[in-house]
């Protein structure tokens, strides 16, 4: 199949607007395309609901593991030791 876009690009990998981002279907020139997140084409409203729910159900995954990670280093944080007489934390800092 020659693409309609291989005159714009040099490139051997598709361009996005060929196929569905899910299911891989070829998106045709006469047939509606539903995007998510400006660069994510789709051959129907299913596929692209199915990718923004998988999406929705990651970042809540990575919300909860990130909330549990705070979590325990802040439980670590509390931990004080006493030098000499005075009040020392000792914790490791995590930056994301």
């Amino acid at each position: 199949m020659n693409s309609y876009y291989a005159g714009y690009f040099d490139s051997d990998e598709p361009h996005f607007l060929e196929s569905c981002s899910l299911c891989r279907k070829t998106l045709s020139l006469n047939s509606d395309i539903f995007m998510y997140r400006g660069d994510m084409a789709f051959c129907s409203q299913e596929c692209r609901q199915e990718q923004i729910e998988s999406d929705e159900s990651k970042a809540k995954s990575w919300r909860e593991t990130s909330s549990s990670s705070r979590s325990s280093l802040r439980k670590q944080s509390d931990t004080k030791d006493s030098v000499a007489g005075k009040t020392v934390r000792t914790e490791t800092l995590v930056m994301a």
